[in-house]
């Protein structure tokens, strides 16, 4: 549909036959294609072109359609209300308002309610004025000591201390608890690590080699998607955006997610990652930060094929470790036996006992 330029008084929603149409109408009228737009709203084009060619069914839900048309309408300069209200129109919700079961007197209900509320104030408001009238009755005055003054014969009785009470030494404070020492299995490090703890050689070159750790995983909200022990990637929202995982045009999740709210992806899942701000999501591998998202659209494929490389490589390294820190066992433990050995050869020969 074309329209020509003396019509000035020209709007889209009022006057195109569809929501879509006048979507449509509009951004040629601006002059921009749909990957500007796309740029502009972090709206993938796809959805664009759904909203304008009347698709809705391609779109994630019902409240994400509403929020990428606002948006929509919003940067083509049009009323993103009144688009709003067209698109309820063209697309009604197809939920049923919830119906009381038949035979039910909602009137009646109604009308006895206030009376019961009435009722129940009544009787607790009696209640608790009763305790309280029964506590105060039951309130006795003080009464003035009998004993005014001390008998004389208690000043006078021998072998009181008229001199008052005296204090002793102070005590000592008890001793303050201590925490124990944390408890190490024998022999667990040699088995694990390959060395001798109590070796400071061989702690400080294990110390040397060991591989750099880099930020590891931190929960910080709800965490959706598969298991822990089904995922070796995870996606962490650092800013609320919105997070569509989908195979084609079939969605698999869809969430406005808020910051701090995470998403596991299941092992070997051929899914595309469609995020509207890729920087506001970090991607943890294996455990380990690696990066933000670098597109709007990603193979959540390579991202798995990604954690896989990634443990070969650190096994291969542990592997090429351990080997190393073996070998430089052997080598010490051989130039200790050689520094003894010259050591005994050194010392002079212990002279003969007396006969």
């Amino acid at each position: 549909m074309t329209f020509t330029a003396d019509e000035h008084d020209f709007d889209p929603l009022r006057d195109c036959p569809s929501l879509g149409e006048a979507l449509r109408a509009a951004r040629q009228s601006s002059g921009r294609s749909l990957e500007q737009l796309s740029a502009t709203t972090k709206v993938h084009v796809r959805y664009l072109t759904a909203l304008e060619y009347g698709d809705y069914g391609l779109l994630p839900s019902r409240v994400f359609a509403l929020g990428y048309l606002r948006a929509y309408a919003q940067a083509l300069g049009l009323d993103e209300h009144a688009a709003a209200q067209r698109f309820r129109r063209e697309a009604p919700d197809d939920g049923a308002k919830l119906r009381g079961p038949v035979g039910v007197a909602h009137d009646e209900i109604r009308t006895r309610a206030p009376l019961v509320i009435g009722g129940v104030a009544v009787l607790l408001v009696a209640v608790i004025g009763w305790n309280i009238f029964q506590r105060v009755v039951r309130i006795a005055p003080p009464h003035p000591s009998e004993i005014a003054v001390a008998p004389k014969e208690w000043a006078e009785t021998p072998g009181l201390d008229q001199t008052g009470l005296t204090l002793g030494a102070p005590t000592p404070a008890p001793e303050e608890q201590t925490v124990p020492q944390l408890y190490v299995t024998p022999g667990l490090e040699a088995q694990l690590l390959g060395i001798d703890p109590e070796d400071a050689a061989l702690a400080a070159v294990a110390a040397a080699n060991a591989p750099p750790v880099q930020a590891a995983f931190n929960p910080r909200g709800p965490v959706h998607g598969a298991g822990a022990a089904e995922s070796d990637v995870i996606l962490q929202a650092d800013r609320a955006s919105v997070l569509v995982i989908r195979i084609g045009d079939r969605v698999l999740f869809a969430r406005q997610m808020a910051e701090g709210e995470s998403w596991r992806a299941p092992r070997g899942l051929a899914a595309t990652i469609d995020a509207a701000d890729p920087q506001a999501f970090s991607i943890y591998l294996n455990g380990e930060h690696a990066g933000r998202l670098a597109a709007a659209e990603t193979p959540l494929q390579r991202l798995n094929a990604q954690a896989a490389s990634a443990q070969q490589q650190a096994a291969a390294v542990q592997a090429a470790r351990a080997e190393a820190l073996r070998a430089e066992a052997l080598k010490l433990e051989a130039q200790r036996a050689l520094a003894a050995r010259q050591a005994a050869e050194a010392s002079p020969p212990a002279a003969p006992a007396p006969g």
